[in-house]
């Protein structure tokens, strides 16, 4: 993990192992183990964030969230849902080396035109952007934190 860099969340404690050449950590929402990916980095620090900085119960935190795109399978990072399973926040998570831009904002849309949720997140674990998606069309929160 000392190869992984300081993101712009909140420290957080992971437990990890080592599998021959390979990290792993453990994810507690699904019950196993995963490769320690520089894009799992920063998963692991948004649920963590979500939880302990937002308030979301872990029940509602959906991980590779299936989203059936044009006949072909795909899955949202993070999906928070609501009371009827329904989601609320849609969440793509990048590795800290990845620009967030318009590619990354336009298949976060894509996604939710499928998921229909209200909130959009885009994060590479350094730089985070929030959009909200009223009557159709997405505007950027300008007052989502930089933690």
């Amino acid at each position: 993990m000392e190869s992984l860099p300081k993101l712009n969340f909140p420290p957080i404690r992971l437990r990890a192992r080592r599998r021959g050449d390979t990290v792993e950590v453990w994810d507690a929402l699904r019950g196993i183990y995963l490769v320690l990916s520089p894009e799992e980095w920063v998963r692991q620090h948004l649920i963590a964030y979500l939880v302990a900085g937002c308030g979301v119960q872990p029940k509602r935190i959906v991980e590779e969230y299936p989203v059936p795109l044009n006949g072909q399978p795909q899955r949202a990072d993070v999906v928070v849902v609501g009371d009827c399973a329904e989601p609320l926040l849609l969440a793509e998570c990048k590795a800290p080396d990845v620009v967030i831009g318009e590619r990354t904002l336009a298949q976060a849309v894509r996604y939710n035109s499928v998921l229909g949720a209200r909130f959009i997140v885009l994060t590479n674990g350094l730089k985070h952007f929030c959009w909200e998606c009223r009557e159709g069309h997405y505007e950027q929160l300008s007052g989502f934190p930089n933690l």
